[in-house]
């Protein structure tokens, strides 16, 4: 059951609610005026607390609190340097790896260059060979974070379990879950008992209810700074890219759930030529940022070097997406003067 309490919500008497619905029992949570019981299909309400609501919801999706009917109002995630989510777009960019502290400042400085207000970079990576390059470890957190403080960014990096949660979140502002840890539900729970944003990425062969199950894991613990990453699933055709860039996923996502969409098309396309179209793409179909892979020298780099764009072509697929993005925020608002 899903209640929408009018506003000013009065506090007292959801409160009230709130502990009936716990004694069915019923995990009940209570986010500003909107309030989800779990498993709850009928309920009688006073006539005092029926003066309270604004509207009740029987048919709840399983995904309740990341649903448009729990929130229909879109999330805002506020960082230092940073907001994700709503009209905002946010461009994050870096190295797949942190190579070097001389490295990734400059790396850094490119990606800020660019307009990107928080820098990607792993200390820790998930290789599909044992014997890639696994990452620097807590070092290559230390010169991410010198890094971006350096050129006043925000930090996105990845964790990979449950025993790095504590020390990676002294390092970043945003923790990433890879494509092969969206349904590692421990970690998901971990990170959800903290108040670090959360950047979820789709699995290689995710659904989308897959993916919204997976934040609800982060919400139900009660971090509710949850963004999705649409970074291309695994399909037949994996001849000319990475993966199968899914670019129907953004506009569907942005119509199910209030969470903030971002387009991650260096994962999705593998090559960097084609990083650059995609990245347009993906604005056109509603992204509200794009999380995109650099390096100086891709021909040396420790991973995945084929879709990372060189500093120049980076800057020029930026002036295209912030343009592209330009235009059709001019052209919306046209057209709602229309209206």
């Amino acid at each position: 059951m899903i209640i929408q309490f009018k506003e000013p919500l009065q506090r007292d008497i959801a409160q009230e609610i709130k502990a009936k619905l716990e004694a069915l029992p019923s995990q009940v949570f209570l986010i500003r005026n909107h309030m989800a019981a779990m498993g709850v299909k009928a309920f009688d309400f006073t006539q005092k607390e029926a003066s309270a609501i604004e509207q009740v919801t029987f048919d709840d999706p399983s995904f309740t609190l990341g649903s448009r009917q729990f929130q229909p109002e879109d999330t805002v995630i506020e960082l230092p340097h940073t907001n994700i989510g709503g009209d905002n777009f946010t461009m994050m960019a870096g190295p797949c790896s942190v190579e070097s502290e001389d490295h990734v400042r400059r790396m850094a400085k490119v990606a800020k260059a660019g307009g990107a207000t928080v820098l990607r970079g792993g200390a820790f990576k998930p290789r599909t060979s044992p014997y890639s390059f696994q990452g620097l470890g807590e070092a290559g957190l230390k010169y991410l974070r010198e890094a971006a403080d350096e050129s006043d960014m925000d930090v996105i990096t990845e964790v990979m379990d449950v025993p790095h949660v504590d020390m990676v979140g002294q390092y970043t502002d945003i923790f990433q879950i890879g494509a092969r840890n969206m349904q590692n539900f421990s970690l998901l729970k971990a990170v959800g008992k903290t108040n670090i944003a959360v950047g979820l990425k789709r699995g290689m062969s995710a659904t989308l209810d897959d993916l919204l199950n997976a934040a609800e894991y982060i919400a139900s613990e009660g971090n509710h700074n949850i963004f999705l990453i649409e970074r291309g699933i695994r399909t037949f055709d994996n001849k000319y890219t990475r993966n199968t860039f899914d670019l129907a996923a953004i506009p569907v996502l942005r119509q199910l759930t209030h969470y903030p969409v971002i387009a991650d098309p260096s994962h999705a396309v593998g090559e960097w030529d084609l990083v650059t179209p995609m990245a347009n793409a993906a604005v056109a179909a509603g992204a509200q940022g794009e999380i995109v892979e650099i390096h100086d020298d891709p021909a040396h780099a420790l991973s995945d070097g084929p879709q990372a764009l060189k500093p120049k072509t980076y800057l020029e697929m930026t002036r295209e997406v912030f343009a592209l993005r330009k235009t059709m925020a001019s052209f919306k608002a046209t057209a709602n003067v229309s209206d």
